[in-house]
């Protein structure tokens, strides 16, 4: 018997998508396999390490706990749509001048959930950082650099 299938169309970085998806597809698998877009990676497969976050909507979500029914007629924003169109953005510089990237396996999933804390708090305290990457974990433990570049990239952005 073949399995069921349900149209959706999510818009993903601006673009929008209509795919037929089995109802147990996982937001990550429709956004790693079908639509190629493999900056999101996946770590745990349990929501514990955030290397699959994304938005939804604009709200952190954690891509392998969420199935891509949930996103029908949503916006989601993967790593590759915070990047403008022929460079970086100011919090994926200062990742890299602030030596945050380590072996870069969660880095993905650490720019999505700093840029959704800049969105929202624009010069965030360290203790505020600490507390809103508490979802992502980084495997080389380089936590002290994350949130360098955080605050450095926070900086930037409220003296210009």
């Amino acid at each position: 018997m073949a399995e069921s299938t349900t149209t959706i169309t999510v818009t993903v970085n601006g673009t929008e998508h209509t795919r037929q998806v089995a109802p147990r597809t996982l937001l990550v698998d429709l956004i790693r396999d079908d639509l190629r877009l493999t900056g999101t990676h996946i770590g745990c497969e349990e929501g514990i390490c955030g290397a699959c976050t994304v938005t939804v909507d604009g709200q952190l979500v954690k891509s392998c706990l969420f199935l891509a029914v949930q996103a029908d007629g949503k916006e989601v924003t993967t790593v590759e749509g915070l990047t403008p169109k022929g460079g970086t953005s100011r919090l994926q510089e200062s990742f890299r001048d602030n030596f945050a990237l380590q072996c870069g396996f969660c880095t993905p999933g650490m720019v999505v959930a700093a840029d959704a804390l800049l969105r929202e708090n624009p010069d965030p305290s360290e203790q505020e950082i600490k507390e809103h990457l508490v979802g992502n974990l980084c495997r080389c433990t380089g936590y002290l650099s994350i949130i360098d570049a955080v605050r450095a990239a926070a900086n930037q952005e409220v003296t210009s």
